[in-house]
């Protein structure tokens, strides 16, 4: 018999902790790294048209990025990917990225981090964001202290 160290949840389609992230993206934590003992956090992001996070750079976390609608550019280190619904991306630790909604309306994503946890970072950065002119010095900080750099903008979509 094995051992389990999470605990299962089972939620439904408009279930989890919802959260925001910078301007047009809205995040849906179906399980973070509080449910799986540190394991991994899942999450869906609803991303805005031309929205998408800075450049920027995870020490410890690895992500993964699977698309369910929309287009998606994705620069992962030096290279540029187009990603369609179904696509999938894996970013290692330590490695730059950023991602962009190619489409003209709202498109989804699952992302998950292992390990778990990022949903703090989330909590802060949402309203340091979510402000008419975000004050770059506090953003970054608040990368730092979540095990992240701010390396640059924003992807442009064009």
């Amino acid at each position: 018999m094995s051992t389990t160290t999470g605990t299962p949840r089972v939620l439904g389609s408009n279930e989890g902790l919802r959260l925001q992230s910078g301007p047009g993206r809205d995040l849906m934590f179906k399980v973070t790294g509080e449910d799986t003992n540190g394991a991994l956090d899942y999450f869906i992001v609803e991303v805005g048209p031309n929205g998408g996070p800075p450049l920027h750079v995870h020490h410890q976390q690895e992500e993964t990025i699977h698309v369910l609608s929309g287009r998606f550019k994705i620069r992962i280190g030096d290279e540029l990917h187009t990603l369609e619904p179904g696509g999938f991306a894996y970013m290692p630790a330590g490695l730059p990225h950023a991602f962009v909604n190619l489409s003209d309306q709202p498109a989804e994503l699952i992302v998950v981090y292992t390990p778990g946890g990022c949903h703090k970072f989330y909590e802060e950065l949402g309203p340091a964001t979510r402000t008419a002119s975000p004050d770059r010095a506090e953003v970054a900080a608040i990368f730092e202290r979540h095990g992240m750099s701010l390396l640059g903008p924003p992807l442009s979509a064009t």
